[in-house]
């Protein structure tokens, strides 16, 4: 029998500006966290008479989804993440657009996903309305390890 708990989630988003911001199942507002590649590593042609050919196609970017409620403090900090970025990269100084990292790691069944060039996508869409909702930050990486 196995058991799994998001509370067995750790991890932290470091930026060198912007700072570090400890990431966790534990974490209050935390909604989920998806890892997600962007390559399909294979792709396959068939020709008319039906031969197929194989490609491999290289590529380690992806992405990671991370969804918290509107109120939440990771949140607050990926605002303030992105708006310094913005206000960088608005000013001409792009150098630290792209150089977050995230690394999630799950304590019980031991897999890690090391993220590294991690740059803003978009602000996420927020909703008003009289109940408080999650809100999706999708953050694209450069690079996504899987171990």
């Amino acid at each position: 029998m196995t058991t799994y708990s998001f509370k067995d989630l750790t991890g932290a988003f470091v930026h060198p500006i912007a700072g570090t911001y400890i990431l966790g199942g534990g974490n209050i507002g935390m909604g989920q966290i998806t890892i997600s590649m962007a390559q399909d590593r294979t792709v396959q042609d068939v020709a008319a008479d039906g031969s197929v050919m194989t490609s491999y196609i290289a590529g380690d970017n992806g992405s990671c989804s991370l969804e918290v409620q509107q109120t939440s403090d990771l949140h607050d900090f990926l605002v303030n993440w992105f708006n310094v970025c913005k206000t960088l990269a608005d000013n001409g100084d792009i150098a630290n657009w792209a150089s977050a990292q995230i690394s999630i790691r799950n304590i019980v069944d031991g897999s890690v996903h090391t993220l590294s060039g991690v740059s803003p996508g978009k602000m996420p869409d927020k909703v008003y309305q009289s109940q408080g909702q999650k809100i999706t930050w999708v953050l694209p990486a450069a690079n996504v390890i899987n171990e």
